[in-house]
């Protein structure tokens, strides 16, 4: 497997508000629909065209998975597809998440209860 970047998630977001990057998810469905990273594609299998069709091989793409270890054979793939700046997220939605950075969710939180 090629060397692959990994970058926090400060630093996707950074690219992603930027730089025009695309954050791609390979979480399972459920997961990626319960919540994910403000902006994210869902990539697996069946959206691969779909994603080759919307994204340029010169765009950068960081890959995110649940904790950034999956992600590096998905980057390392889309490297050898020939996408040129492939980024894995270092820790994963769990890092995004613990960052504090913007969420799209299926859910909405309940408000604090005071006493």
């Amino acid at each position: 497997m090629q060397d692959i970047t990994e970058i926090t998630p400060q630093q996707a977001w950074q690219m992603m508000r930027q730089e025009n990057a695309v954050l791609a998810d390979i979480r399972d469905l459920l997961r990626f629909n319960y919540s994910h990273a403000e902006g994210a594609f869902h990539l697996t299998q069946q959206s691969y065209n779909s994603f080759q069709d919307q994204f340029d091989y010169d765009q950068p793409i960081i890959v995110s998975c649940y904790h950034g270890i999956s992600s590096r054979g998905a980057a390392a793939f889309l490297t050898e597809q020939g996408y040129d700046r492939v980024y894995s997220l270092r820790g994963g939605f769990e890092a995004w998440v613990n960052a504090g950075l913007p969420l799209t969710t299926a859910y909405t939180e309940k408000p604090t209860e005071t006493r």
